[in-house]
């Protein structure tokens, strides 16, 4: 079974999910526009998916895998296991950068199970990194609770301001 959303504090990251010094209120705003910036892409409308932002340094992403997902053989294609993996990472990043969209600049995969279908969180945290690069992990955890893939990440600051992107922009 996935974890419990009281869990992700402790289990996913050890990074303490209040904010510390910054305004708290600011930080959620911040990240409610993080996901409104998720809801708002274009390519998420093709998949039954929801990111939710518990605290800096933390994503979680809830999808629905269905076999338009498969490849030939009946489980999730890798891309797949690419889009949850580097989403939870990169919206785990941007958490701690406020004014700048960021690019993802390499992405290391690891598939360690197929899967079949069915519910799948990404759960993503931050690993270090503030001010031009920065690192984010992520993992899937299935229906069962069995981790399913994991991956690392590098992430750079962009020119693009995220207070320009409609999705941002609607919820802050």
């Amino acid at each position: 079974m996935p974890p419990e959303d009281s869990e992700v504090g402790s289990t996913v990251s050890g990074i303490d999910p209040e904010v510390s010094g910054a305004d708290a209120s600011g930080a959620a705003l911040h990240w409610r526009a993080l996901e409104g910036l998720y809801a708002s892409a274009p390519i998420n409308a093709l998949f039954t998916s929801r990111l939710e932002v518990p605290g800096e340094g933390l994503a979680r992403i809830r999808f629905d895998v269905d076999p338009a997902c498969f490849h030939a053989a009946g489980a999730a294609h890798g891309t797949i296991y690419f889009k949850m993996l580097d989403d939870a990472a990169f919206y785990a990043a941007n958490t701690l950068v406020t004014d700048r969209f960021l690019l993802t600049t390499s992405f290391n995969l690891l598939l360690s199970k197929p899967i079949k279908g069915g519910s799948i969180v990404a759960e993503g945290r931050w690993v270090s990194g503030r001010r031009r690069v920065l690192v984010a992990e992520s993992r899937l955890i299935d229906e069962s609770g069995d981790e399913v893939g994991r991956g690392t990440g590098t992430f750079m600051r962009s020119r693009i301001a995220l207070s320009g992107l409609r999705g941002y922009a609607g919820v802050a």
